[in-house]
């Protein structure tokens, strides 16, 4: 259930909340209904079926012009990538997942810091309100939801701390660990392809717990941790290190795997995933475990390793 609040207590910042940030949100304009409204009428998942196709295609002259026309357009800055000829890529999606230099993305060596997973923006960080998390003003969604209405994994988070983190076209796809964890459980949730940038989450009502998704649980020192890779318009293919290109799913319907013997263990800052096009990645962490460091604020860029937060209890 959705309900319009004027404002969300303890979202940004700190646990006691931000007011300067709270300032900041805006409700749903004019311009945001009707860039968000032809939406409806795409037919979402072909479409992305369709760039799926188009960005694996090795045919030369097709994938350099896509790669430079993407690099020119969205500024894309490619003396950080391992392989900085955008033409040396064997189609546009090996080019889009591209690595990095090595130490371009430093992580401090304070283990008690929580880095960031992602390059990208900072949607919506703060605490979890009971079971809601705040996505625009005047915009909540269900944690329960989120998590494919799993009662049991909902219980660890309730009260917890949230942080939704945005990566636009240009920026790195690779998810990395914020924190040491050894994998537990993966569930894959079908669901509708929206866009996720700024003007669809002030419109769509439940839009991340709408959209498809991949749940991924963890078992870390401060107990259970979320990483939610959320799908969107085009981003029809999201995979993990261990299980592959997860989507799209030959079937849909929620697909729960568990890991009992919890043989991936991932370190902080190694790679757990990757999209194949853009979107939103979820962190979550139970109630007092950790806290967000000050002074974090939507639409503040972020790097893959940069400190996001801090251990409160062991």
């Amino acid at each position: 259930m959705i309900h319009a609040r004027p404002s969300f207590p303890g979202r940004m910042g700190s646990n006691e909340g931000n007011t300067n940030s709270l300032k900041k949100q805006h409700s749903a304009s004019l311009v945001d209904y009707l860039k968000v409204i032809p939406q409806y009428l795409i037919p979402k998942h072909a479409l992305s079926r369709l760039v799926y196709s188009i960005t694996r295609c090795k045919w030369t002259p097709l994938k350099n012009f896509l790669i430079k026309f993407f690099i020119a357009w969205f500024k894309v800055d490619m003396s950080l990538a391992k392989e900085p000829d955008g033409t040396a890529y064997k189609h546009f999606n090996d080019f889009f997942t591209r690595e990095l230099k090595p130490g371009v993305r430093p992580i401090t060596v304070d283990k008690n810091i929580i880095i960031s997973p992602v390059d990208g923006s900072i949607s919506q960080i703060g605490k979890i309100n009971s079971a809601e998390i705040f996505q625009a003003k005047g915009r909540l969604y269900d944690l329960d939801i989120l998590l494919g209405g799993d009662k049991d994994i909902t219980e660890n988070f309730i009260d917890g701390q949230f942080a939704t983190l945005y990566l636009s076209p240009r920026d790195y796809h690779r998810i990395h660990m914020p924190l040491d964890g050894k994998l537990s459980k993966m569930i894959f949730v079908p669901g509708k392809l929206f866009s996720v940038n700024t003007h669809t989450t002030r419109v769509v009502n439940r839009l991340f717990a709408r959209n498809e998704r991949i749940i991924t649980l963890f078992d870390t020192e401060i107990g259970p941790m979320a990483i939610i890779m959320v799908g969107a318009m085009n981003v029809g293919s999201m995979e993990t290190v261990w299980a592959g290109e997860i989507t799209p799913a030959k079937e849909r319907k929620i697909i729960t795997t568990d890991y009992p013997d919890q043989q991936t263990h991932l370190k902080r800052g190694i790679e757990m995933g990757r999209f194949n096009m853009g979107s939103t990645v979820i962190v979550l962490f139970g109630r007092d475990r950790m806290r967000w460091l000050p002074n974090l604020q939507s639409d503040q860029l972020i790097t893959m390793g940069m400190p996001l937060g801090q251990i409160q209890n062991k």
